[in-house]
């Protein structure tokens, strides 16, 4: 039917194109000049019969004159009108063979270049992709996902992620969490924290085991929360692929809690990994439009969204703004008015007290880019270099799975000068904040290994991993940034 319809276009065109080729001339000025004899002659001759009937209206010529007149003027016109016509059949063929040979030619140059176009840039041998067998094919994707077990086998099969070396103090805690947990396999606290520091150790296949193992104990009362965390957990198990057994702890949760953001990103990228962007764009839609301020998974939906909506046949969709965060806390009026009257050895004292304040609040609570920049700046300024590039290379693993956050802190660490190669054991705020409180308290979150930029990045199998998280913490994203 396609090419019926495009080949009936292509001989309107055609038809469109010869038509000033084959149509006769007009009668310019030139043509004019060029008329034959008798066609001078046949105007002469009907100028004259004109003037013969005003000449007998008027009396000049008596009736009898002027019927002989007007019959040796018709003898004329004829023999005139004859003569033209024979003009005209014997210049026929003259003047339309160019014109004809001129519209074919243009014809099968246009055919050609039209074909040999479409040859180069098109694609000739690509069969109809109707929309019944594109829902036919991603249900039999859908139907062939491997299991939970297949994909950990795969994700074990390929060559490990680089991975933060965690702090000798912390792998013990976590050594010994593990010990009481193998003594003691049904006690919930101890699993639920046995789950949280496994993923964060990249042990996520244990940690999914023991948060399966602490959902099963809870029976009924394991909350939504929990399932969406399992699901997070075997999915960043299995490479970022969302198996059956992940699916049915999204349906769980959904179930408990229609309105649980983590169970519904997940959702949304089932139907992505199944080739159904016109369901995926209306829940992930919903999901950046209603987040609130600093929602962790805004930014991930928000960089990939609009391909997601051309794909789900929503070209113009537009997504919200970015919300702008809040000013950063400086000194307040008093504590500049204060600086005035101090002496330079206090004045360096009480900014070593602010930026002491600083990376305790970063240390106990978290904070943005620009305030670990901030950090960074001020370590240099103090010539405490050593500690900017500690503070430095605990940024880059913080932000790493956000690029934008990524280069606040480069364009610091490019102003401080502080040279950082790359991740490793920290001494900054988070693991001042691990070491401190223990294992349950919350480490700094690890990277994942993965891409962004449009919905196939968030579809494949190994794109990248879901972290898993302790409540109230995002997870890393296949998309690159954090999940619910």
């Amino acid at each position: 039917m396609l090419w019926a319809i495009a080949a009936a276009l292509a001989g309107v065109v055609m038809v469109a194109i010869a038509a000033p080729f084959l149509r006769m001339p007009g009668r310019g000025m030139a043509e004019e000049a060029a008329l034959p004899a008798a066609a001078y002659d046949l105007r002469v001759y009907r100028s004259q019969l004109a003037e013969v009937d005003r000449d007998l209206a008027r009396g000049v010529i008596p009736a009898d004159e002027a019927e002989r007149l007007r019959t040796e003027i018709g003898r004329k016109v004829l023999e005139a009108d004859r003569a033209l016509q024979r003009d005209a059949a014997a210049a026929a063929p003259a003047r339309r063979a160019p014109r004809a040979l001129a519209a074919a030619v243009a014809l099968v140059v246009l055919g050609v270049g039209a074909f040999a176009l479409y040859q180069w840039i098109g694609a000739p041998g690509m069969p109809d992709d109707p929309i019944a067998l594109r829902t036919a094919e991603a249900n039999r994707v859908y139907e062939e996902r491997p299991t939970q077990a297949e994909a950990e086998a795969a994700v074990a099969a390929r060559p490990p992620a680089p991975f933060m070396v965690p702090d000798p103090a912390y792998s013990q805690l976590i050594e010994q969490l593990r010990a009481a947990v193998a003594e003691r396999p049904d006690d919930p606290q101890g699993l639920r924290l046995l789950a949280e520091h496994e993923a964060r150790l990249g042990n996520v296949a244990a940690g999914a085991r023991a948060m399966a193992h602490l959902n099963a104990l809870n029976g009924a009362k394991a909350s939504p929360a929990d399932h969406a965390q399992l699901a997070a957990l075997l999915v960043d198990a299995a490479g970022g692929l969302i198996t059956r057994e992940a699916e049915a702890e999204i349906a769980r949760a959904l179930a408990g809690d229609s309105n649980n953001p983590q169970a519904r990103y997940l959702q949304g990228l089932l139907y992505i990994q199944n080739q159904r962007p016109d369901r995926a764009f209306p829940i992930w839609r919903n999901l950046l439009e209603t987040a609130p301020p600093g929602a962790p998974w805004a930014e991930s939906i928000r960089r990939v969204i609009p391909d997601l909506a051309w794909l789900a046949g929503q070209p113009d969709y537009q997504p919200p703004a970015a919300p702008r965060g809040p000013a950063l806390p400086g000194p307040d009026a008093g504590a500049v008015a204060a600086a005035e009257g101090m002496s330079d050895e206090e004045r360096q004292q009480m900014i070593a007290g602010m930026v002491s304040q600083l990376e305790g609040r970063l240390a106990a609570q978290g904070g943005t880019p620009e305030e670990w920049a901030r950090l960074i700046r001020a370590l240099h300024v103090q010539g405490n270099d050593a500690h900017a590039a500690e503070i430095a290379a605990e940024a880059r693993t913080q932000f790493a799975a956000v690029p934008e956050a990524l280069a606040q802190i480069e364009t610091a660490v490019a102003a401080a000068g502080a040279d950082v190669p790359g991740p490793a054991a920290s001494t900054g705020p988070a693991a001042a904040r691990q070491g401190a409180a223990g294992p349950g308290a919350a480490a700094a979150p690890r990277a994942a290994a993965g891409g962004a930029g449009t919905p196939s990045d968030a579809t494949g199998a190994g794109g990248s991993a879901m972290g898993a998280t302790p409540s109230g913490s995002p997870a890393t994203t296949p998309a690159g940034g954090t999940a619910p």
